[in-house]
């Protein structure tokens, strides 16, 4: 089963875009160091305050795939640099 998951954040500590990617580069890196995903940020590249990433997860059973997600989404908002406005969360 494959679980897809767009994320829209605010960056609240962000004032350029230098400093935008390296929260992004920090996060992503990590998340996928931690979890069995895939990840990019898909939107609002060039707006310093904001991004929209995508997450992908592959696993065996529906379940397994739903929970890697449930695990990486948690971490996400355990970066107190940026808030999770809007989630979008698909299995295939």
């Amino acid at each position: 089963m494959i679980t897809y998951v767009e994320c829209e954040c605010m960056i609240y500590d962000s004032h350029s875009l230098k400093e935008k990617r390296a929260v992004l580069q920090r996060v992503l890196s990590r998340l996928k160091q931690k979890f069995n995903v895939s990840v990019s940020e898909i939107g609002h590249q060039d707006v310093w305050q904001r991004t929209r990433i995508a997450i992908v997860t592959v696993a065996s059973s529906k379940g397994a795939s739903e929970r890697e997600m449930e695990h990486a989404l948690k971490f996400i908002d355990s970066f107190p640099e940026w808030e999770r406005l809007e989630t979008q969360i698909e299995s295939l």
